[in-house]
């Protein structure tokens, strides 16, 4: 089998580093921070992947996983050298390149036999190009440099890379193209060879894809809430045509998380740059921040002004089984409600550890009960399978008020309301306890 270098740690790092050492391969892992690989080589993981740590695990006993802070150690007698650092947005949605291209550097300074450069984080439309004449100039080697978008999903990403739906590989030398599909033949998926651009360009145009099927259906959710319509049924009925398809259609408040966010704002950077006019683009932000806004005015409605109101906050993490914070709707949220003056409680199964450097004036709870606890409204903004089996009449008596804004549509209304509650979903039709009250009475 192969011998791999894999430049950064994260998320799709450190996925792709053990599932390629899962594959029998002998893969090393680079990362400068110190902390990090120490924390590897002692057993431990930096982030929430369920089966990620099983998996490392089993690769480093059986010598097949490593980790290093040095460039000279991890590059030695390498054959693929797959970059999968950071690329952050910058201060005008652009791609902060600054982590990766630190990593072409070192690559160049330090390879010393011919190796193969692949480039798997999320990179601007031309980085290939880039990178090339960067282990050209400062490099004594050849290093083709092939892209490989990678597609993993937070929450699923071990899955997504042993059962992927197709493996993109972008390059100018397509023999260099060839030995990088060579790593994925066992895992039985189309492979799709372009040149580099076009591969890049793949990555932004389908993140941005499904990003733009997120806003689409909270445009219709906010339609339906003013039409009275419910949005879940519309979801349902769209998604029954083939042509359209269910996924990505769930209303809530937006999309967040490591790649929508950025990726669609650096398309649009880049596509402005490029001299075009990225409307739809434009469009899709804008919906998603109101998509979080939307959140604020609910409680409005129901509470009035939120100043000294105690507000519980169920899930934060930006989906589930994940603890990443990036982007999370629950983060921008809880600091709008801080700057209206609310007291927040909050509680996550996985990301209050990393949520308490975020949010230092919240409290954390042990679970939804305590959350709920003399609470005058919850708020539910992450559908971990946990919340889906909570005792909702405990919630109900253990509350102040009775406001429960539903951010990912997880609970029935009907049931909701008969509970007590003032149920607010999104893209559902509100109804609330006086009237349910009202017409009990009458009938």
């Amino acid at each position: 089998m192969s011998r791999i270098s894999v430049v950064g740690t994260g998320y799709v790092g450190l996925v792709t580093g053990a599932c390629f050492a899962d594959l029998g391969n002998h893969v090393t892992c680079i990362d400068i921070d110190e902390s990090k690989v120490k924390l590897l080589r002692g057993g431990g993981i930096p982030i929430y992947e369920p089966g990620l740590r099983e998996l490392v695990d089993k690769s480093a006993r059986a010598g097949r996983l490593s980790f290093t802070t040095s460039y000279s150690e991890g590059l030695a007698g390498t054959e693929f050298v797959f970059i999968a650092v950071n690329t952050p947005p910058g201060p005008s949605g652009e791609a902060d390149m600054t982590f990766a291209r630190s990593a072409a550097r070192s690559i160049a300074e330090h390879l010393h036999a011919p190796a193969t450069v692949v480039n798997k984080s999320t990179m601007p439309i031309g980085t290939g190009d880039s990178f090339a004449s960067v282990l050209t100039r400062l490099g004594t080697v050849a290093a083709p440099v092939v892209s490989n978008p990678e597609f993993l999903r937070e929450g699923s990403a071990i899955a997504d890379f042993q059962h992927p739906d197709r493996v993109v590989l972008g390059a100018d030398d397509r023999a260099a193209a060839e030995r990088v599909a060579q790593l994925y033949a066992r895992l039985d998926a189309p492979i799709l060879i372009t040149d580099l651009r076009t591969a890049e360009m793949i990555k932004y145009a389908s993140n941005a894809f499904l990003a733009t099927k997120i806003s689409f259906i909270n445009e219709m959710a906010s339609i339906c809430e003013r039409l009275g319509a419910d949005v879940k049924e519309v979801a349902r009925g769209m998604g029954l045509d083939a042509r359209i398809g269910p996924a990505f259609l769930d209303a809530g408040v937006g999309y967040g998380g490591s790649c929508f966010p950025k990726d669609v704002q650096a398309l649009a950077h880049m596509a402005a740059l490029g001299g075009c006019h990225p409307q739809l683009l434009r469009a899709v932000i804008e919906i998603n921040a109101s998509a979080r806004r939307a959140v604020i005015l609910k409680l409005r409605t129901a509470l009035g002004q939120l100043e000294d109101r105690t507000i519980g906050i169920l899930g934060l993490a930006f989906k589930p089984n994940t603890d990443d914070l990036r982007e999370a709707a629950a983060v921008e949220i809880i600091r709008l409600l801080r700057r209206e003056g609310a007291d927040v409680r909050a509680y996550d199964p996985a990301a209050m550890t990393k949520a308490a450097e975020l949010l230092p004036d919240v409290q954390f709870c042990a679970d939804p009960y305590e959350t709920a606890d003399r609470a005058d409204a919850l708020v539910l903004l992450t559908e971990w399978n946990e919340f889906k089996h909570l005792d909702l009449d405990r919630i109900r008596r253990a509350m102040s008020g009775s406001v429960f804004v539903d951010g990912r549509n997880v609970y029935d209304p009907s049931e909701m309301t008969g509970l007590g509650f003032d149920y607010f979903g999104v893209g559902r039709p509100h109804v609330s306890n006086d009237r349910v009250n009202r017409l009990t009475r009458t009938a």
